[in-house]
């Protein structure tokens, strides 16, 4: 009954958040004693970003671990727990299955472990421009190798090679759907890393999204994936806790690289990948903000924003963080409602 597996979810969700919350000042102090503090660049390559950042050196990263650990220790958890003892609520509250949560899960803790090497590459200042970990070349490189994984396991494995347009129907797409399948994966890995940039603006952003396709995944009938989405909100929610301005750590490239590639891979199983641009608009801004700066520079020699990301640009306006954050979070959870309101008036057509 879609009555239980709401209890279920919602259940599932407050317990992940219950769990972060608990075992996040353990974590935090193992980051400060050891001390997996952020390097900020100061070689005169970013003066907007570092004037308003460089006092945020050393503040710990990888706090993306909250988040993925968490989820990896509910999903298995409940499996073997079902496989061990049995009996009719763990079977009700297991959501690892193979058709709907395999594949995110999978690629979600890759990408944590890739992003979690990258923290430490920050960490140690080694990388580009003496920290900063991986360049950005480097980075597109892993998502499209990643991409490519989860492609062959759509295209070659699952037959799929269909593209749902809102309000036009599915449409046969052939080969395409590879190239269009690493586009969607690799713009939204980039967007998210790029939106990682202010306490709190990654974090309460990935939660209206994640919330959205986790209502999107219940009305598909989709309860494990929704289940996956409800665990990682708990868990976000419990990161934000400590992440809001002052933040206590940073998600870091093992919770952005991550969470971001995730969503992108729930958007293709539930087919709503037109409309990421919808639920995660500020991700969506954030990379074409960056992507528009890059051109223009190269092009005309010119800077259309005081500095990019978007988010960097309010602060060279004269925005303050936690305005810039708070609105933002605004933006971010009245888009993700009318994805959902798109998503519902096109089933109804």
């Amino acid at each position: 009954m879609p009555e239980l597996q709401i209890i279920s979810i919602l259940f599932l969700s407050a317990l992940a958040f219950v769990f972060t919350l608990m075992w996040t000042p353990i974590f935090t102090h193992f980051l400060y004693k050891y001390k997996m503090g952020k390097q900020i660049r100061d070689n005169g390559s970013t003066p907007i970003f570092t004037k308003f950042h460089f006092h945020k050196k050393g503040t710990p990263t990888m706090g993306g671990i909250l988040m993925w650990l968490t989820l990896l220790i509910f999903i298995m958890g409940v499996y073997y727990l079902d496989k061990i003892l049995g009996g009719e609520v763990l079977d009700f509250l297991n959501f690892f299955s193979r058709k709907e949560t395999l594949l995110p899960l999978g690629v979600l803790i890759a990408t944590a472990l890739v992003g979690l090497f990258d923290d430490w590459l920050d960490i140690r200042g080694k990388g580009v421009y003496g920290g900063g970990g991986l360049n950005t070349k480097h980075r597109l490189l892993i998502y499209t190798l990643i991409a490519l994984v989860g492609v062959w396991w759509f295209y070659f494995k699952l037959d799929w090679t269909i593209l749902h347009v809102p309000f036009y129907g599915n449409i046969e797409i052939g080969w395409w759907y590879i190239p269009f399948f690493i586009f969607i994966i690799v713009g939204a890995a980039f967007s998210v890393n790029e939106t990682d940039g202010l306490d709190g603006l990654a974090g309460g952003t990935l939660l209206t999204s994640y919330t959205s396709l986790a209502v999107i995944s219940f009305m598909l009938g989709r309860y494990d994936l929704a289940t996956f989405c409800g665990v990682i909100i708990g868990a976000l929610l419990a990161f934000l806790w400590f992440n809001i301005t002052p933040a206590r750590f940073y998600m870091g490239d093992t919770g952005a690289m991550s969470l971001g590639i995730t969503l992108g891979v729930i958007a293709m199983l539930t087919n709503t990948a037109l409309l990421l641009p919808v639920i995660g608009f500020i991700f969506f801004l954030e990379s074409i903000s960056v992507i528009v700066q890059v051109t223009s520079k190269k092009v005309f020699g010119k800077r259309v924003l005081h500095s990019a990301p978007f988010h960097h640009h309010l602060q060279a306006i004269g925005w303050s963080e936690s305005k810039i954050v708070m609105r933002l979070w605004v933006v971010a959870g009245v888009t993700a409602v009318i994805g959902i309101i798109i998503f519902l008036l096109d089933k109804s057509f």
